[in-house]
Order: C-alpha cells, then structure tokens, then sequence
C-alpha cells in the first residue's frame, strides 16, 4: 500500500452547543429479504467531525450511507441528518454526497456540470470557488470523456459541494487518483472540514482514513466493531512488530526465532527479520539473551491495517 504520511490531517471543530448532531442512528436495522444489511447500528456523529467509514465488502458501510442520505429506508429504528429526516436534510440542500457509482454525462463541459448543480439548490458556492476547491478551474472547458479517473473523481466532489453544504459523504473519493493527486484532494478536503463542517467518507485505503479522518467508525457484518480515533483503535491490538538487521539470518533457520516468548510469525528477507510479537518487551530480552548480533532494532505498534483486521475478524488478536 502506498504510504500518505505526509497528507495534511483534519482536526475536528466542536460542534456548537444545542444544535443537532450530524447523523443519528437510533438502533437502525436495515434487511434486504432474508439478508441482514444493518443491524440495529447506533451511532452519533457531531457536527464538525471528520469521520471514516470502513468495512470489508458487504459490511453494511453502502447501507448506512444510503439510509443517511434518505435513499434507503431502514426496516427498523430511526435515523437523523443534521436533525431532520434524510429526505428533509437532502431537500433542504444542506446535504453533499460524492457517490462512487455515479456516472458523468457525455458532451457535457465541465462547467456546464458545476452550473447545472449549483441550479439545483438555493444557496450555492460560487461557480468559482467550486472549481478552485475542487481543482478544476484550468479544465472547466474540458468534455467530461475526455477527463481521467482523478478529473473525474474532482468533478464528482465539484457536485458535491456545489450546495455550499454543512454535511458531505464523500464515497471512495480518491479511486483513480495518484499519489499527489490524493494528497491534493485531501488538502482541500482539510480546508473544507477546517470551516466547521461534517465530513464522512467510506473508503478502502486504510492510510487514508489513519491520517485523515480524527474518528474510525468499523462496520463488520452489519453492526459497528469499532469507533474511536485511529490512535484509539490501533492501541486495541497487543500484537507489535520487531524489525531488525542480522547478517547470519539467511543461514539460520527459523526455528529458534519462533521459539522467543511472545513470537507469532516469522518473516525473513536476507538480513532483514521482522518478528510479530504479542510482548516485544520479553521478545526483545530474549533475543539480547540468546545472543543474537542484531543490528538496527526497531519495536513497532499495530498499524490501522492490523487493528482493522483484527476487529473484523471476531477481535483475535484485540486486547
């Protein structure tokens, strides 16, 4: 997975006092016949928050953003966007969304698309400021087939904030977007959110949503596993990671490697080892004792990708 480090990260406004939440699910159910999509899903999203949403495939994550924006209707429960119904929320054009399935008409320029969607509501942005944010002033005279995927991608989030919206859903925004693309978008997303609005994204890039988003919502098998910030959820899993240099490595075996308390896995690439670790303290002893000459040690927390992996899969290696 290509790292992001250097994305900007978002910092959650407080929500102002007595208005209501972003998004409120009172024990929300949601069945497609015999097929549990939702399973009475309570959640409270405050207004300001930046919050990812992730899920393996069929988790429920396509659900819930449905529901929020009143394109689906839950079986059982009630749910609340910005204190209205969905339907209210959306017709009141204080609702954005960015969905991954919608298409762009072709012979349509680009600017034509942003006007046509800021027609749709009573108080857009100004035409300009769409395509500044949305980094499409140099192609608003550009046929939408002609765009790449990331084009593409800018003038889907281009609609989406046409409204000049306090919520925004943003549903695998950065698909067929490059690296510095992403790192773009993210940017203006940062600059978005930084003006007191509420951000919600489903996406499957997992550093992404670790150095963006300040809260993690986990849906697995239609209910959430998982709600807190990345640090939060990261601290959930004991396994830790131990990297180090040893020239004998691609001469040993493993077997006294698997032996040091606390060890889970053995990965050697020549010199390089990295041990998985339920107690790196006692690992690390242990390998000092045998005598072992290492070199460049390092001791490493779970990363989102394993603690993601852990609450997906009934919590094994969750603390």
């Amino acid at each position: 997975m290509t790292s992001i480090a250097a994305l900007p990260t978002t910092t959650a406004l407080p929500a102002i006092p007595g208005s209501p939440s972003a998004v409120t699910f009172d024990a929300v159910g949601r069945r497609f016949g015999d097929t549990v999509a939702l399973d009475r899903v309570s959640l409270d999203i405050s207004a300001g928050e930046t919050v990812a949403l992730l899920g393996p495939n069929g988790a429920g994550k396509s659900t819930a953003i449905g529901i929020m924006l009143g394109l689906l209707e839950p079986s059982t429960g009630t749910a609340r966007t910005l204190g209205l119904t969905p339907h209210d929320a959306v017709r009141s054009g204080r609702v954005g969304a960015m969905l991954q399935s919608s298409g762009l008409p072709l012979g349509a320029r680009v600017g034509e698309l942003v006007d046509l969607a800021r027609a749709l509501y009573p108080h857009p942005s100004p035409r300009d400021a769409i395509l500044e944010r949305a980094g499409l002033t140099a192609l608003v005279g550009r046929r939408a087939e002609t765009l790449s995927g990331g084009e593409s991608q800018r003038v889907r989030f281009a609609i989406a904030i046409a409204g000049d919206p306090d919520l925004v859903f943003l549903d695998e925004p950065t698909v067929a977007m490059d690296v510095e693309s992403r790192r773009s978008f993210w940017g203006d997303m940062r600059r978005f959110a930084e003006e007191g609005r509420t951000v919600l994204f489903a996406t499957h890039y997992l550093d992404e949503a670790d150095h963006v988003a300040d809260r993690i919502l986990v849906l697995d098998r239609g209910r959430v596993v998982g709600d807190g910030s990345p640090a939060a959820l990261k601290a959930t899993v004991t396994e830790r990671t131990i990297r180090f240099a040893w020239p004998a490595a691609a001469q040993s075996d493993d077997a006294h490697l698997t032996a040091l308390p606390g060890v889970l896995g053995v990965d050697r690439r020549g010199d390089d080892v990295t041990l998985r670790s339920t107690d790196a303290d006692e690992t690390v002893r242990a390998l000092v004792a045998a005598g072992i000459a290492f070199r460049h040690l390092e001791v490493a927390g779970a990363d989102l990708d394993t603690a993601f992996l852990a609450l997906t899969s009934g919590g094994d290696r969750a603390a």
